[in-house]
């Protein structure tokens, strides 16, 4: 038997909250952009859910800044947010991205593997991880 993308993706964990807010998008956008919808709703029935009020020092969850390291190659720093709120030139990467769908719920050290929109596939290694509350992003509480 041999093992699918899906078999060899991490463990992850996501609040409450969040896990609501990304399934219903998730299923909202389904005809918009399938494969993100499916990406996503994988995510979610795969996440540990844990209460709003869990302490997840480490953890990528919306607003959160995130560090990481693509493919092995450099380093790239975005916050993850909710559609409407990217912008790219700050480096504020939606949830409806391939990228942003892989990084929700990893921890520091998390390496993730993705299919880009052109069908490769890229590894993601998560560096650090800064709390929305520590830099004034939403999602903070």
């Amino acid at each position: 038997m041999s093992a699918t993308l899906s078999d060899l993706k991490p463990k992850i964990v996501v609040r409450e909250r969040d896990y609501e807010q990304i399934l219903s998008l998730a299923i909202a956008v389904e005809d918009r952009v399938p494969a993100v919808s499916r990406d996503l709703q994988e995510e979610m029935d795969r996440a540990q859910i844990v209460p709003d009020s869990t302490l997840l020092s480490g953890v990528v969850r919306m607003g959160s800044r995130v560090t990481f390291r693509m493919d092995g190659k450099g380093q790239r720093q975005v916050s993850l947010v909710f559609p409407g709120e990217e912008d790219l030139s700050t480096g504020r990467v939606s949830i409806l991205t391939p990228v942003g769908a892989a990084l929700i719920g990893l921890s520091e050290g998390q390496v993730i593997a993705y299919s880009a929109p052109d069908g490769r596939l890229h590894q993601l290694e998560i560096l650090t991880v800064e709390a929305p509350e520590k830099h004034g992003e939403p999602g903070s509480a």
